[in-house]
């Protein structure tokens, strides 16, 4: 679990150490969040080579599978838990993100 948020010039940095490592044409799928698309035009200001970029749908849970596991954390695992302080809070998180390993119904 990160300690900050991603933010652009993390995305960008991953993006070209990617496809340094790999050495072959990407083809990168994102979602529309904003760092996402701020990451693409500065990746293509730069001239970054062996890219293409193809958009995942303004709203499609299905091809992103890991958006139903944040919603039933967020809204149902979590809804009403209080921390009782935040140095605790990735360690919750963490294990209401394992549950649904137990429960394949989720």
């Amino acid at each position: 679990m990160r300690s900050r948020n991603i933010v652009t010039t993390d995305v960008v940095n991953f993006v070209k150490r990617l496809r340094r490592q790999l050495r072959r044409p990407l083809i990168v799928i994102l979602d529309r969040w904003s760092v996402h698309r701020a990451a693409v035009k500065r990746l293509q200001a730069e001239g970054v080579s062996g890219l293409e970029f193809a958009w995942l749908p303004a709203y499609a849970p299905e091809l992103n599978p890991v958006e139903s596991l944040w919603g039933w954390s967020k809204y149902s695992d979590l809804a009403n838990h209080v921390p009782d302080d935040t140095p605790r809070l990735p360690a919750v998180v963490r294990r209401s993100l394992r549950k649904p390993r137990r429960r394949p119904q989720l």
